[in-house]
């Protein structure tokens, strides 16, 4: 909710993938990148998915096997490219 707020112009987007995903029952990251084509792994298991048609980026830690996923950073598309996907890590603000 904090990224909606700081966000607000891809809010409506960032929360159609959260619902899409807590009702998805993915096995494995093969499954996921059928239905998220755009999705890239990074290191730690971290995806990367593009929210608005590529104006925003979202880094996810997702761990199929118990059905987590840890938010690590979303931000626009010039936001991601000054950051390291593999290694960021959650700072509340």
């Amino acid at each position: 909710m904090e990224y909606c707020r700081k966000y607000p112009q891809a809010a409506t987007a960032l929360q159609e993938w959260y619902y899409e995903l807590v009702k998805a029952d993915f096995k494995n990251f093969n499954e996921l990148k059928t239905v998220y084509g755009n999705a890239s792994l990074v290191a730690d298991d971290r995806i990367i998915f593009n929210i608005l048609g590529n104006h925003y980026r979202l880094v996810v830690r997702i761990v199929f096997e118990y059905k987590t996923i840890q938010v690590k950073w979303f931000g626009t598309h010039t936001e991601y490219d000054r950051i390291s996907a593999a290694s960021i890590k959650f700072k509340k603000k």
